[in-house]
């Protein structure tokens, strides 16, 4: 029987957006909606946006959660789906990468030239 490869600890090389980004989602069900991401999960190509791709999910009472229900959560979309919005002018751009002569990265908005501050 084949296993499943660790791909916790890798990161593809496009990934540059981080938790505390605003991002405007550009395919799928949830287009144009813009929000916080509140988790990246770099294995998996994924990230969690504040309020996009809402599912629900019922759950038994326990101890924990004495009433169960149904619980409503943010499920996680995949990376390509999503644009960094430039701080200046709030649209969605591609991002590149700058290194400064003391060799830090910076995020710069192909759009505008600014720099996009880490969060």
């Amino acid at each position: 029987m084949l296993k499943k490869k660790d791909t916790s600890g890798t990161r593809s090389a496009k990934h540059r957006v981080m938790k505390g980004d605003r991002v405007k989602v550009i395919r799928g069900n949830f287009r144009d909606a813009e929000g916080t991401v509140l988790r990246v999960l770099p294995g998996a190509d994924r990230l969690v946006v504040e309020g996009v791709n809402m599912r629900k999910r019922h759950e038994r009472p326990t101890q924990d959660n004495p009433e169960g229900g149904i619980i409503t959560f943010e499920a996680p979309i995949h990376i390509s789906n999503v644009m960094l919005l430039d701080p200046a002018g709030g649209e969605a751009s591609r991002t590149r990468l700058r290194v400064e002569a003391d060799g830090t990265k910076e995020r710069i908005s192909t759009k505008s030239g600014n720099p996009i501050p880490k969060p």
